[in-house]
């Protein structure tokens, strides 16, 4: 007796492929918008120039007010996936949540166990990358309902 083969159903859907951060040419396309939505952001939230550097992987004074000024320039990809956690961050909150407590939820204590009491922003600067995209996961999960 033959087993009967397992697929999963067919679909019209394909998703699409990954964006390639190793490509010079998207990375270029991608990082001007994308540091230009990261100081946005980070004065929406109300987040500290230290805290913000810390966001972006430890960026020093210099070349952080330099970015600031001037943030048409190439990021690598560490500091574009960063970008793109973090804007992903911020849309997902604005999809849960009113304007107001959107902005406001990364320096709101939070009592899930994941944050144990501490703001999400203060997660995100302690456990770097690793933190920022558990954080979108949840707000993701939550999202998707």
């Amino acid at each position: 007796m033959s087993r009967p083969v397992l697929a999963y159903p067919g679909s019209r859907y394909i998703p699409p492929a990954p964006v390639d951060l190793t490509d010079k040419a998207t990375r270029e396309r991608l990082s001007g918008p994308g540091l230009r939505a990261f100081f946005n952001i980070m004065t929406r939230w109300g987040v500290r120039d230290g805290d913000a550097r810390a966001l972006l992987g430890g960026v020093t004074n210099g070349p952080y007010y330099e970015m600031k000024r001037q943030p048409d320039r190439v990021l690598d990809v560490d500091r574009l996936t960063r970008v793109s956690l973090l804007v992903g961050i911020f849309k997902a909150l604005h999809v849960l949540y009113s304007e107001g407590l959107a902005d406001r939820w990364v320096l709101l204590p939070n009592t899930h166990r994941l944050f144990a009491g501490s703001t999400p922003l203060e997660f995100m600067v302690r456990g770097g990358l690793p933190a920022m995209q558990t954080v979108r996961r949840l707000l993701d999960a939550r999202r998707a309902g």
